[in-house]
């Protein structure tokens, strides 16, 4: 990645950036400020709490997925801002640089994987038959393309910190925001199904067997999946400029539209949670247990295709 040049030999950014505080100003650095230590640290310890908590939830209610996504996240999350923290000692760290805008970037699709699994499950727990599609898809189709967004962001950091100069740092930008603009798409699709499917159970006989663990469960799990969405909007637009614009390089937006909007998410989850949502379920098996759900569900579908054929 090509460094900008200051006499002396003094280089601001990239793999061989050797700057100082004390010997370049700090508007020649990448974001033109210093992160905060207290919000940074303050935000360290919220995804900290978020996952003891999550693993407590997770423990009890053994709902072994959800837990490990959730917790995932949170230490993902807590490596970012820890990256943030060696860039208030140092702007000019390039490690600390990669380490923020990769695991910051990166986590929330952790995330997305615990939301993608629980549509699955909440279909098998109150009525398959008025969902419009087989709920394994769900699963097969949600899953995969969390992975593929994961892969797009994290190969578009690890491009740009190998770039030779701007022109290729956009190469690695432009795969991040694509890979961001694909979880976004995904978001938005999961959003209608899930609002789809809920509409549907309103307005059946299903809505009798919604308590009302079920509906707070249900509403803070779609209400995480929206905060997400405009977390996700945000970085898009962010990026569509890339490292260089003044949008990357406004702290307080950085801090309303990812941090608190994340944390704020995380905490949702803790309600929007199988062990919440799947209290009663969990007294009798693992409450986000997905193999076997997939199993139950082939074994009805094959019930189903024996019984047409002895018609």
């Amino acid at each position: 990645m090509s460094a900008t040049k200051l006499p002396n030999g003094l280089r601001t950014f990239g793999p061989k950036a050797n700057c100082t505080l004390e010997m370049c100003p700090l508007q020649a650095s990448l974001l033109q400020y210093q992160p905060s230590i207290p919000v940074n640290s303050t935000f360290i310890a919220l995804f900290a709490l978020a996952a003891i908590i999550h693993a407590i939830q997770g423990f009890r209610a053994k709902t072994w997925g959800f837990m490990s996504s959730m917790i995932g996240g949170c230490l993902i999350e807590i490596v970012g801002y820890v990256g943030r923290l060696i860039l208030h000692d140092n702007p000019f760290s390039f490690g600390g640089f990669l380490i923020q805008i990769i695991c910051i970037t990166v986590a929330p699709v952790f995330f997305c994987a615990a939301i993608y699994v629980m549509l699955f499950k909440v279909v098998n727990v109150l009525d398959r038959s008025i969902s419009r599609f087989n709920p394994r898809l769900f699963y097969f189709i949600f899953i995969p393309c969390d992975i593929i967004s994961l892969i797009l962001q994290a190969t578009g950091g690890a491009l740009s910190s190998i770039a030779a100069d701007k022109a290729q740092v956009q190469i690695g930008v432009s795969v991040s925001l694509t890979g961001l603009i694909f979880q976004v798409v995904t978001l938005l699709l999961f959003c209608v199904v899930f609002a789809d499917y809920i509409i549907a159970c309103f307005r059946s006989d299903v809505r009798q067997k919604m308590t009302r663990r079920m509906d707070i469960f249900v509403a803070f799990l779609l209400l995480a999946a929206v905060l997400i969405l405009v977390r996700c909007s945000y970085r898009i637009e962010e990026l569509k400029e890339g490292y260089f614009s003044p949008m990357f390089r406004n702290e307080p937006l950085f801090i309303g539209l990812e941090s608190s909007v994340m944390v704020v998410a995380v905490f949702y989850l803790v309600i929007g949670n199988p062990a919440v949502g799947f209290r009663e379920e969990g007294n009798r098996k693992s409450t986000d247990s997905v193999a076997t759900d997939l199993e139950d569900e082939s074994a009805r579908d094959r019930e189903m295709s024996m019984a047409c054929i002895g018609q």
